[in-house]
């Protein structure tokens, strides 16, 4: 049986071991620090398709393709897959896992979609109600530049704020059978809206969201940042990273130097001019699923808790003056061998 919720936390006595993960990503990210644990890039924004959506259909494509054939399966051993993305009615994913036939549930938590899709999805293979599932999201520069600010061709400027959206991709399989890798505990977000009204300023509208989760993680479970080998906002960028720090400073806590962003992670910020960092779903998953599983499968890690970030705007929603709402979904993850028995 698992343990009964104590506060937003649920801890997962039947952990659900991380099978397999794949990482996908585009040429800003090939020129990125992370760039050697992707699994496929590609310097081709279009991704061999005629639009930048139908790209990121490909995305999602390719990296469950590669997550299964990594974990020697078919489509038909997965139970269910669960997985979204930052276009209009989640286009990217449905027209991209439609060959699949899975059977599929559309999330949609905007940049927090990996931390949402992986906690919901552990809770189905912990509770028995699944024995394998694929936990998915992508996110495309060229397509959320469309959706949500100014056309790519009119280059428009950038404030200091703004934050890059990662062209990326990053799939976990997840499952009942041991493995390297497992989830033990999903600690559910809140929506946490301070008031942040700009749209180029992510970091800001999201951090109170990311420290509302973690604040609860840490109270549920009686643990602080040093019980974690990592902890890892997702997108926040430097401000928000920033912000997210003197929040717990306030309460007589100091987050150390193992509190990290995955936005500030998988592009040389300088080198590469993305301002605050990177963004958008594809970010935390992909560094999620390349460089933060890969390392912990080295052995560098035993315990990291991932906690991704999405801000539940819309382009009408900012058109007509309202605040952005933030959301952060976090999920424990450690190494099998740290577990009792």
């Amino acid at each position: 049986m698992n343990t009964p919720p104590a506060g937003r936390t649920i801890s997962l006595t039947r952990p659900a071991y991380i099978l397999s993960h794949a990482a996908v990503g585009g040429r800003q990210e090939g020129l990125g620090p992370l760039a050697p644990w992707f699994d496929h890039l590609c310097d081709d924004s279009f991704f061999g398709e005629k639009t930048w959506e139908k790209a990121e259909s490909t995305m999602q494509k390719t990296a469950l393709t590669l997550a299964l054939e990594k974990a020697a399966l078919q489509p038909e051993d997965l139970t269910f897959v669960l997985a979204g993305d930052l276009l209009n009615q989640c286009i990217g994913t449905s027209f991209g896992l439609r060959s699949f036939r899975i059977p599929f549930f559309g999330l949609y938590g905007a940049c927090s979609t990996m931390g949402e899709s992986l906690a919901l999805g552990s809770l189905l293979v912990s509770g028995g109600f699944a024995r394998r599932v694929g936990a998915m999201t992508s996110s495309h520069f060229c397509t959320a530049e469309r959706q949500y600010r100014m056309p790519v061709p009119y280059g428009s400027q950038r404030t200091p704020t703004a934050q890059w959206t990662a062209t990326a991709s990053g799939c976990c399989l997840l499952g009942e059978e041991k493995a390297p890798l497992a989830v033990t505990a999903v600690t559910c977000g809140r929506i946490v809206d301070l008031g942040v009204t700009d749209a180029n300023n992510m970091g800001a509208a999201m951090a109170p969201a990311a420290y509302d989760t973690l604040q609860a993680h840490f109270a549920s479970t009686g643990t602080g940042p040093r019980d974690y080998d990592l902890v890892l906002t997702g997108d926040l960028g430097v401000l928000g990273h920033q912000i997210v720090t003197e929040l717990f400073a306030r309460d007589g806590v100091d987050m150390g130097p193992n509190y990290l962003d995955c936005g500030m992670l998988l592009y040389d910020i300088e080198k590469q001019d993305m301002h605050a960092g990177a963004s958008g779903c594809g970010c935390s998953a992909s560094v999620l699923c390349g460089y933060l599983l890969g390392k912990m499968e080295e052995g560098q890690w035993k315990k990291i808790l991932f906690a991704p970030t999405g801000a539940l705007l819309s382009p009408v929603s900012t058109s007509q003056g309202e605040s952005i709402p933030g959301i952060c979904h976090a999920v424990c993850i450690q190494a099998a061998d740290t577990l009792q028995q």
